[in-house]
């Protein structure tokens, strides 16, 4: 038992420091850029283009704060203004979907996903949903009410106390990392080498094979949506190594998992926002599931016709 807690610990601590390479300068860099022009420059761009999904101007200002840091600083950015209940909805569908997109997708680029797949499939999913909700929903025009969340922040002063200040944010979320993906490795192992794997495997095949993948990719998609895209990297990674997940189904897993991660923190979070967040949970798994199965139908009909034209192509040689 013992040898088992040290092999999980090991590999914990290689895939934090395999991670941390990648989320510990990206977190640096954005933290840093919160602070200068960059940010208001691109809300100026995107400020004429909120009328086509149904926002004010100013809902530029947290889905670029929530696109570039995380789901909760766009939130912060939400409760500075006054938007109606149907508005704030579709900026929670949004960043639902969309949000902290250079971390996350830089981190799921580490499974051999191109990141640029991953940011396309998060944006146009955004963006869609919220052009449906704001063409179908003719609701929610009163003004929402956010309860007891606190509306002030105290910006650092000079460069030397902003720098500071990132380099605090990256330590902490290395820290946050390795107290997360350390003792999730420690389980894992426990979990490959007592065959309890196996079980949990078998238990989740039906809803896998729905969705195109064999059912050993079953874990790395369990760990994406309760522990959400980046953390649940780290499971991926290993799966590929140890769980002999094929390409394929890793594509499909992170598919699912760019539309639908870290379901109960991501929900819960928008509660205080005085939205309906049913409907969030059931538009986000719905979708996941819809968008995974369309893809895994097209791949296996490209294969397959890949198949067949090389087959003929054989014949006509012979």
């Amino acid at each position: 038992m013992l040898g088992i807690l040290q092999r999980g610990f090991m590999q914990g601590l290689n895939l934090t420091w395999t991670l941390g390479k990648v989320i510990f300068p990206v977190t640096l860099l954005v933290t840093i850029l919160r602070y200068t022009p960059v940010i208001p420059w691109l809300m100026d761009i995107l400020t004429p283009m909120m009328k086509y999904i149904g926002l004010p101007g100013e809902a530029a200002v947290p889905l670029v704060i929530g696109n570039l840091l995380s789901l909760y600083a766009g939130i912060g950015a939400i409760i500075s203004f006054d938007f109606t209940i149907k508005e704030v909805f579709i900026m929670a569908i949004m960043l639902s979907f969309s949000h902290n997109l250079i971390i996350e997708s830089s981190v799921a680029s580490k499974v051999g996903v191109k990141w640029w797949i991953v940011v396309g499939i998060r944006i146009m999913l955004a963006l869609s949903s919220a052009f449906m909700i704001s063409t179908f929903w003719k609701g929610g025009s009163d003004l929402a009410k956010y309860g007891f969340i606190s509306k002030s922040e105290q910006l650092p002063e000079g460069w030397g106390n902003i720098i500071l200040e990132g380099l605090q944010t990256a330590f902490l979320s290395i820290v946050q990392l390795a107290l997360i993906v350390i003792p999730l490795m420690i389980v894992m192992q426990y979990f490959r080498e007592l065959g309890w794997m196996n079980k949990l495997s078998s238990l989740f095949a039906p809803g896998m094979k729905f969705l195109g993948m064999e059912k050993n990719a079953s874990v790395t998609l369990v760990a994406g949506l309760v522990i959400g895209l980046a953390y649940g990297a780290g499971v991926m990674i290993q799966a590929i190594k140890e769980d002999g997940v094929s390409k394929k189904d890793m594509y499909l897993a992170l598919i699912f998992l760019v539309s639908c991660h870290a379901v109960i923190e991501d929900t819960l979070v928008f509660i205080p926002l005085g939205i309906p967040v049913w409907p969030l949970l059931i538009i986000r798994i719905t979708t996941a599931i819809i968008l995974t199965a369309t893809i895994s139908f097209i791949w296996k009909r490209s294969a397959a016709r890949r198949k067949e034209i090389k087959h003929d192509h054989t014949y006509d040689s012979i």
